[in-house]
């Protein structure tokens, strides 16, 4: 099984300031993680800049163009109350959303298996008008679209089972019968959204968890929901979003996953993509706001995916 990872050094050079929770040091961990380690299989390319068209077939092209012209030539720019741009903000924009397209490109090739995106900044929250949520471009929604424009696949899933509510997806596809969003969340936290009865037109499912959740709960919620909808749908393609910050010893959230959990999961996504989709699967990473936490994660998850 050969696995890829993409990221780009570009990636760091977001520079949200000090304290912020989505900083470099969190993909600092996670690549320093990786580089310590053996993975069978694995091998790691550096991220492509995506084009700007890229962008616009689920960002409005005035939104694309209101970003980078934001984006100052020193100091910061704010582009919502918790989204900070800076000058090196524009190439990790570009680099996450082209390592996601090109994550696409591997898989339809048959060059690789499956892909992890070790990218930032993260992208479920930004929808097709706006950002929000440290969020500035949605990665996975441009890369299932063109995923569907450049390759022609016709039914793609996307699994995001970050602590949050991926509000910037569900936005994009809500009318779109062809693309399943299903989202594994805690409620009644940020951004208040992801009702059970928010259904789209059949093709959203969300299954919103109490605060200080299981994980033999949540594993429980896996595989009595997500599973048998996703068998159902029986998608061409799958993508995942990422987020780790279900994980317990995260600080912005409050389900209760351990590290073995995110192996459990991903293990499981693999299966369906095994039976349908020929094993493509695209992972492409979100939120997690402990470094460590964030690392022992995606170290998890690179193993699963690995076949470890």
């Amino acid at each position: 099984m050969t696995t890829v990872l993409y990221s780009h050094p570009d990636c760091l050079e977001h520079d949200t300031g000090h304290d912020h929770p989505e900083s470099a040091d969190r993909l600092r961990a996670v690549l320093q993680r990786v580089d310590g380690l053996h993975f069978p299989g694995l091998q790691r390319r550096r991220a492509p800049e995506a084009a700007r068209s890229h962008l616009t077939r689920v960002h409005d092209p005035d939104y694309v163009s209101r970003v980078f012209d934001a984006i100052p030539a020193r100091g910061e720019a704010w582009i919502a109350p918790d989204v900070v741009v800076t000058p090196g903000s524009a190439l990790a924009c570009l680099r996450a959303v082209g390592a996601a397209c090109a994550a696409v490109d591997e898989v339809k090739s048959g060059a690789a298996r499956n892909v992890f995106c070790a990218v930032r900044p993260p992208g479920h929250h930004a929808g097709p008008h706006g950002s929000m949520g440290f969020c500035v471009f949605n990665n996975v929604a441009v890369a299932a679209a063109y995923a569907r424009a450049r390759h022609g696949f016709r039914r793609v899933a996307i699994v995001d089972f970050d602590v949050h509510h991926g509000n910037g997806t569900q936005s994009i596809f809500r009318h779109d019968p062809d693309v399943c969003f299903i989202s594994v969340h805690q409620s009644m936290i940020f951004p208040m959204s992801g009702s059970s009865s928010d259904v789209g037109v059949g093709n959203i499912l969300n299954v919103p968890l109490a605060r200080n959740t299981s994980a033999a709960a949540f594993r429980q919620a896996v595989e009595r929901t997500v599973l048998p909808r996703l068998r159902d749908f029986r998608p061409d393609l799958m993508f995942i979003s990422a987020g780790f910050d279900a994980h317990i010893r995260d600080p912005l959230g409050d389900l209760k996953l351990m590290t073995a959990d995110f192996h459990w999961l991903t293990a499981e996504l693999m299966r369906v993509a095994d039976a349908y989709c020929g094993g493509r699967l695209v992972s492409v990473l979100e939120g997690g706001y402990n470094p460590d936490a964030l690392a022992d994660a995606c170290e998890a998850h690179l193993k699963a995916l690995t076949g470890g």
